[in-house]
């Protein structure tokens, strides 16, 4: 049994498979970025699905593509903890733009490969090795484009009185904004940058406000700018986007890339069906 995972900081969709590609079960777990979880989180989060738990013997195979996993560190912190619990099990841990990369683009081909989710990235795959020009400082620092950005955007504009009140209004109705609560989310639990991601969806749903346009276009000209525009070839090769911001952005990404001169290739919400695929063929 092979276990297929692509994990974001929010979510992680576990597949199973058997040696012919045949799904044996799939599920959902929190998502496993090693940057903000330590050992005993990652283990509870396991233990917390009984598909998982129940087959971690079972597995002869563990291909993991996570966000969080780019650097020797981090995968092999990863890579120690998953060899413990799935004891049976070879283990690979990617950083979770290969899975775009597996996901988006045919065989052999090159095409830059962005992750737009609850994080960012963006690298050039020349049809054999990703290459990164951009290195990740995480959350705090970088992931223009990304919901915990759309998320960090409206908190402040809100707190700052800069949303427009019948924005504001409609903003209340669906969160809870009392500051303890937004700051123990920030502050104290674990996944923060997954906490302000769940605020995408407000921005995603009134994407046609003004308001919230300009926040849209600001951070999708950034990241256009800041790391699709790092590779000199961005205008002659595909372009092609994983996650749910690209996903449900997919107009005003293609907008904002025209003006670049950059075309936009493949747009998927999630790659998880692609690797399938790309595992029953290599196997």
């Amino acid at each position: 049994m092979k276990l297929l995972v692509d994990s974001g900081s929010t979510k992680a969709d576990w597949i199973a498979i058997d040696d012919n590609g045949k799904v044996l079960f799939t599920t959902q777990t929190l998502g496993l970025n090693p940057e903000v979880l330590d050992k005993d989180e990652v283990i509870a989060r396991l233990e917390d699905k009984f598909d998982i738990s129940h087959n971690k013997d079972k597995a002869s195979h563990l291909y993991f593509y996570g966000a969080g996993c780019g650097t020797d560190r981090m995968k092999n912190f990863l890579t120690d903890v998953f060899k413990k619990y799935f004891s049976n099990a070879t283990v690979n841990v990617h950083e979770d733009t290969y899975a775009a990369v597996y996901a988006t683009t045919p065989k052999d081909e090159q095409a830059i490969v962005c992750i737009l989710g609850t994080g960012s990235n963006c690298s050039f795959f020349d049809g054999k090795i990703l290459h990164q020009k951009v290195q990740s400082l995480g959350y705090i620092a970088m992931d223009d484009g990304s919901g915990n950005r759309f998320g960090r955007h409206l908190l402040r504009g809100y707190y700052f009185n800069k949303m427009p009140k019948d924005l504001a209004g409609e903003f209340e109705e669906e969160y809870n904004l009392d500051a303890d609560y937004v700051k123990a989310n920030l502050y104290k639990e674990a996944n923060p940058n997954a906490y302000l991601a769940t605020f995408a969806k407000f921005i995603i749903k009134h994407k046609d406000n003004e308001y919230c346009k300009k926040i849209i276009r600001k951070e999708l000209k950034s990241f256009t700018k800041n790391y699709i525009m790092q590779y000199e070839n961005c205008k002659e090769v595909p372009v092609h986007f994983v996650g749910s911001i690209a996903f449900y952005l997919k107009e005003e990404l293609q907008e904002i890339l025209a003006k670049y001169g950059i075309k936009i290739g493949n747009a998927l919400r999630r790659p998880i069906d692609g690797l399938i695929a790309y595992h029953v063929l290599n196997k």
